[in-house]
């Protein structure tokens, strides 16, 4: 199999190569090499123009990893399942769809179980490092595909962490069940995670994951279905806006992972792979994910984050974001829209 798709290849490109690809024939072979072991890994097939195409973007790729790998920097990059995209294209593939008000203080308006600014002036013990994975409190990395449903896989992840906190079970919940019911967000058009924690509290609970799996990774948001029943016990009491500083974030996650938003669209975080990135990368939110601890390695503050990428992205379906971060807003803007359940 790989030998007879590397050949395809080979010649498609062979046929196809024209001044679309501005390199010499020993660059073109050894970008073609890495481009053929990419499409096996990811089983991608291309052929004719549509090779040449998607091999000019990853060869850009290619050049841009190599050169910041190259540079010493604190984090590293690498190729992934976007790695043939452009830049829209990966915005779509990628799920970006957290839809965060312009005026983030109006995220829940007057709902009397939302606490709007929490945990400012608390007395909240804060350790010198804390990771919920370690605690047993994180579900698995899961994938949304290319449905704009990442606030629900960042919502799903609070409350399994909250659900463990207080009952001692980890149970996954369903995201499905969210983006086909949940009327205060759009399914797989965005949402926003104060919404759904709302609409969780309203409906009485959210259904098992098992009882309602996600089918919506191809882009489409299904009909809601009631036959399934949600977990006892599931239903937010309150949920708490965290105030935007690095103390209250980091007192927050003394209590449990806490759903954020972040701006996750340029190529230092598309193309993540290891280390903490400290590169500036943004504010303008379009990513629900999950802050599940913090610490510090190699001398340098971080935040650990949860994806909703599948495991082949970043460090294991995570990426570690710079902590006390010089950038307004935190790392990608990653304390300006943080908010956690109250069980």
């Amino acid at each position: 199999m790989k030998f007879s798709l590397a050949l395809i290849a080979a010649f498609a490109f062979a046929a196809h190569a024209t001044s679309t690809f501005d390199s010499n024939s020993f660059d073109r072979e050894y970008y073609e090499v890495k481009f053929v072991d990419w499409m096996l890994k990811h089983d991608v097939t291309l052929s004719g123009t549509e090779f040449v195409e998607r091999l000019k973007i990853f060869a850009d790729a290619e050049d841009h990893i190599t050169a910041h790998n190259t540079a010493g920097h604190s984090w590293t990059l690498a190729h992934n399942q976007f790695s043939h995209l452009t830049k829209d294209e990966f915005r779509k593939a990628a799920g970006l769809g957290v839809n965060v008000p312009k005026h983030v203080e109006s995220r829940t308006g007057m709902n009397p179980f939302h606490t709007p600014k929490g945990l400012r002036g608390s007395k909240t013990t804060t350790a010198d490092s804390v990771d919920w994975v370690d605690k047993g409190s994180v579900t698995g990395v899961k994938d949304q595909g290319s449905c704009g449903s990442c606030w629900s896989f960042s919502t799903t992840g609070a409350l399994e962490g909250a659900y463990y906190n207080k009952y001692g079970n980890l149970q996954s919940f369903s995201e499905q069940m969210l983006v086909d019911c949940d009327t205060y967000d759009s399914g797989c058009n965005g949402g926003l995670m104060d919404y759904a924690f709302q609409w969780i509290q309203e409906n009485e609970g959210l259904c098992a994951e098992a009882d309602y799996p996600y089918t919506s990774g191809g882009g489409t948001s299904g009909s809601c279905q009631s036959s399934c029943t949600p977990v006892e016990g599931s239903a937010p009491t309150k949920w708490t806006d965290v105030d935007q500083s690095d103390a209250s974030m980091m007192e927050a996650l003394n209590v449990g992972p806490v759903s954020i938003a972040i701006e996750a669209d340029e190529t230092n975080f598309q193309y993540y792979s290891s280390g903490v990135l400290t590169a500036s990368c943004g504010t303008n939110l379009d990513h629900g994910v999950l802050a599940v601890g913090y610490g510090t390695m190699d001398g340098t503050d971080y935040y650990r984050v949860k994806n909703s990428w599948g495991e082949t992205w970043g460090a294991d379906g995570y990426i570690y974001l710079e902590r006390n971060s010089a950038q307004t807003g935190g790392q990608c803007g990653m304390l300006m829209a943080a908010s956690y359940p109250s069980l």
